[in-house]
């Protein structure tokens, strides 16, 4: 939708240790990014950092932007602006602090404020997966077409964000989360303990007895596959563990939004490790009191980075069946599915594409 606009946004990526500036056209960088300590630990330098470094950005461009856009860690009151609460990365702004006004009070510029995971679902669904998805299907001549979409994000934390029919899905309260949901073997305790950096550090160190082990999920997958000494089978089973808790949680999303499932995040390395388990939960069933058993997801759920599955995901179950009363017939294609990918963009890049699409789409509304 926005690939070949030609209107600037400056970006910013927001971490604890660093901010990373950039600017984006058509979806696409156009400045080398510019990085910054993010002084997260004072107000005022932190403030004076990013009025630093968006301007630094600003003067290398040849026409003035139109918005600055970015995720920036919650909770916070994204629709307003305001950041505030229990931030660990950014403690200096626990008490709140309006940093959309300040910013447009600064730089004289919109400010458009969201959280990561949202932005990374908006930036799949207008300018990544979602078309991408949806161009193959017309290629294969199915007439079959996606308008909604899940994204998670699989790092520090299990992040994620929704977009119903193109639109951005920010809650009523700025606080669309999946961390908090029930862990699948661990009812009392939430989901990103089990789908997180830390997940999977600490099942490891369970399963192998190795306890003081300094792993991390990269190097954890590197024993997986054998290239790295230490317990292969724990290391497979601390990602297949971290699958099975993944899909638990996104079988109670996927079932109510109904919609493909993007997946981006550094973890995403390890696929060949947790996808199998995190598509058997999606694809488990449930049982009726009268001993019925229905699917977990009404929708079958296909690997749509499988050719083959992707193949039969295009071509559903078309028939024609005959209109009651008379010898007219319609197509009627009675398989109900979705698919679940990973980001072809990457984590980074999808976010940033998402804050560029929201403050357009919000600019032309």
């Amino acid at each position: 939708m926005y690939t070949n606009d030609n209107r600037t946004v400056i970006t910013l990526d927001a971490g604890g240790t660093n901010l990373v500036f950039g600017a984006m056209r058509g979806c696409k960088y156009i400045t080398e990014p510019l990085t910054y300590p993010s002084n997260a630990h004072n107000l005022d330098h932190c403030l004076n950092t990013m009025v630093k470094g968006f301007s630094q950005i600003i003067n290398r461009l040849d026409e003035r932007p139109v918005a600055i856009s970015f995720a920036f860690p919650g909770p916070a009151d994204y629709p307003n602006g305001i950041i505030g609460g229990y931030l660990p990365n950014f403690p200096s702004f626990r008490e709140g602090v309006a940093l959309g006004h300040f910013l447009e009070n600064k730089l004289g510029l919109p400010v458009f404020i969201n959280n990561d995971g949202d932005l990374f679902a908006y930036g799949e669904a207008l300018c990544g997966a979602l078309p991408e998805i949806n161009r193959k299907l017309a290629q294969t001549g199915s007439s079959k077409r996606y308008k909604n979409l899940l994204g998670y994000t699989f790092g520090t934390g299990f992040g994620v964000g929704i977009v119903v029919n193109g639109q951005l899905n920010r809650g009523d309260n700025s606080c669309v989360e999946t961390f908090c949901l029930p862990h699948k073997t661990k009812p009392v305790i939430i989901s990103e303990e089990g789908v997180s950096i830390r997940a999977i550090k600490r099942v490891y160190a369970e399963l192998s007895g190795d306890h003081s082990h300094n792993y991390e999920p990269e190097e954890i997958c590197r024993i997986a596959s054998g290239t790295l000494p230490g317990n292969i089978d724990a290391a497979k089973e601390a990602f297949a563990e971290f699958g099975e808790t993944a899909g638990h949680s996104m079988a109670i999303a996927a079932q109510l939004i109904d919609g493909i499932i993007v997946i981006g995040g550094g973890i995403t390395g390890a696929r060949q490790y947790f996808l199998p388990s995190l598509l058997k939960e999606l694809r488990s069933s449930l049982s009726t009191l009268g001993g019925e058993t229905v699917r977990r997801i009404q929708m079958e759920v296909f690997n749509l980075d499988d050719p083959t599955e992707f193949s039969k995901f295009a071509k559903g179950n078309t028939k024609r069946i005959t209109i009651p009363g008379t010898d007219k017939t319609v197509e009627y294609d009675d398989m109900k599915r979705i698919g679940i990918t990973f980001s072809k963009l990457g984590a980074n890049l999808a976010t940033s594409t998402g804050a560029y699409a929201f403050a357009l789409s919000e600019l032309d509304n």
